[in-house]
């Protein structure tokens, strides 16, 4: 039905042959980047201009292939180990964050690294490490495979963290010591399924250590809580964001459990089928935490190609946070 209107609409009887449908967007906020994807972006750049291409970067930097695609077009190089670095250049470590043996790597060869892991991972390896130090057993709530988990299970010899992905998970996970036991997290999972693997860890184990402070990171607890703000005015819901990137798929999960039962995830604009929107009246729009704006402004521009668009503003909460830079790129 779409499809056949804007064809009509392309081909006309004249200049006002067909008006363009109506279509409101709902703009979450906050969106897009958050303070520790903006460092470490600024560290590759900062990385580029002081020291010259190539600077190589071990793994995604972060999971966007429009960020990643235009810090190659500078000079960056991506890789997935070490061992694909060559000797005399630089190296940045991704936001995500690395196992100590990456560092014991990277020493042994005497290699120039930049850090570039997200300050609010690092206090999760600090968490990990004083649940050690204290003598707990760590469980770590996240997805198996994620580079962040991988990160942060590296932290602590080979048993002393234990993975748990799910409630299932939780209530049949063998310890070593139930009255010896903690728990951390990765920062970019569901606020509302991390609660329920919480809950139910704390059913079984009511001595269990919790973080010194919550590890769910704060863009993705506002990112989340702007979706839900939204996602019940909404007939459709996007989020751009790219399919392995976790707070982006999360987004996705929370607008559907929200209320907008119509939600994806979209790397770029072009990737949006029209006839998705058919009757469609009001799209909720967000972007993860590893989108630049400029792909939420570009989803809207083919919005206002084939609707008669609003837009909407609607921001929850005002984000002021900034970490600094390693000093090696500010001195």
């Amino acid at each position: 039905m779409f499809r056949a209107a804007i064809l009509k609409a392309a081909i006309g009887t004249g200049s006002a042959a067909m008006q363009k449908p109506p279509l409101r967007i709902l703009l979450a906020g906050p969106r897009g980047f958050c303070a520790g994807v903006d460092r470490a972006i600024n560290i590759v750049e900062l990385a580029l201009r002081k020291y010259g291409a190539p600077v190589y970067v071990r793994h995604e930097i972060v999971h966007n292939r429009y960020v990643v695609e235009a810090l190659e077009q500078k000079g960056a190089v991506f890789v997935e180990e070490l061992d694909e670095v060559p000797d005399g250049v630089p190296v940045v470590f991704s936001a995500h964050g690395v196992a100590k043996a990456v560092f014991s790597e990277a020493d042994s060869r005497e290699l120039f690294y930049l850090d570039a892991t997200c300050p609010l991972v690092t206090k999760v390896h600090v968490d990990a490490q004083r649940h050690e130090r204290e003598g707990r057993q760590v469980i770590l709530i996240g997805h198996a495979g994620h580079p962040e988990v991988i990160g942060t299970m590296g932290q602590l010899p080979e048993g002393g963290i234990v993975l748990v992905e799910t409630v299932e998970q939780a209530r049949t996970v063998e310890v070593d010591d139930p009255g010896r036991l903690s728990y951390v997290t990765q920062t970019t999972l569901s606020v509302d399924d991390t609660e329920a693997i919480v809950k139910a860890l704390r059913e079984r184990f009511p001595a269990i250590e919790p973080p010194r402070k919550e590890d769910i990171c704060y863009a993705t607890t506002n990112r989340q809580a702007a979706v839900k703000a939204i996602a019940g005015r909404c007939d459709a819901l996007a989020v751009i964001g790219a399919p392995y990137s976790s707070n982006s798929r999360r987004l996705v999960e929370v607008a559907r459990a929200a209320g907008c039962a119509k939600a994806v995830l979209v790397q770029r604009a072009g990737e949006m089928d029209p006839a998705w929107l058919d009757g469609v009246g009001t799209l909720g729009l967000t972007a993860g935490a590893s989108a630049p704006e400029i792909l939420v402004e570009e989803l809207i521009d083919r919005c206002r190609a084939l609707f008669d668009v609003t837009v909407e503003e609607v921001s929850s909460i005002e984000e002021s946070v900034e970490f600094s830079l390693p000093r090696a790129l500010t001195a």
